[in-house]
């Protein structure tokens, strides 16, 4: 748990497409945030740099990066460290064995990323399970990391939502 949270809490991390989602106004996640008044949300470095690299490749790159920036101000970011690295480490080789080659030789060349997992969603998931934070996502690669590693999901998008990006 991030420093600033008891113990006890529970506390949530956003992932890039929840922060996109807020950015556009969706009115579900806005519902769900005025919930949780009480409740800390982060988000992580990994997300901003998503964040970040969407806004600059819109066609309104300067004021969807304003937009970015000004919804970074209202979550804590949460920085990668050692431990988060270590458990990175151990998602995609848990992974790896999981999903891989049974054979030893094949195994050695395996790459999790050939089963479309990215390495920023491992990333994402190393973070929430570093701070013990429930992980707020759609995405069901999280649910595929959820069968080698404890993570907490929850999704508050409609099945429907599909958008991404923080403005065309």
């Amino acid at each position: 748990m991030p420093a600033e949270a008891p113990p006890d809490s529970k506390a949530y991390l956003l992932d890039t497409t929840h922060c996109s989602s807020i950015l556009k106004g969706a009115p579900e996640i806005r519902s769900r945030l005025n919930q949780l008044n009480d409740i800390l949300i982060f988000t992580c470095v990994i997300c901003r740099g998503e964040l970040v690299y969407m806004a600059e490749k819109s066609q309104r790159a300067e004021e969807n990066r304003l937009r970015v920036d000004s919804f970074l101000q209202t979550v804590d970011v949460l920085d990668v460290d050692q431990d988060t690295a270590d458990i990175y480490g151990r998602i995609k080789s848990d992974l790896s064995r999981h999903y891989g080659p049974k054979d030893a030789v094949k195994q050695g060349k395996f790459n999790v990323l050939t089963l479309g997992f990215s390495d920023n969603d491992l990333w994402i998931a190393a973070v929430a399970v570093r701070y013990g934070l429930t992980l707020v996502s759609g995405d069901s690669d999280f649910e595929r990391i959820q069968k080698v590693m404890p993570l907490q999901l929850e999704n508050w998008r409609p099945a429907a939502a599909t958008e991404t990006t923080p403005s065309s």
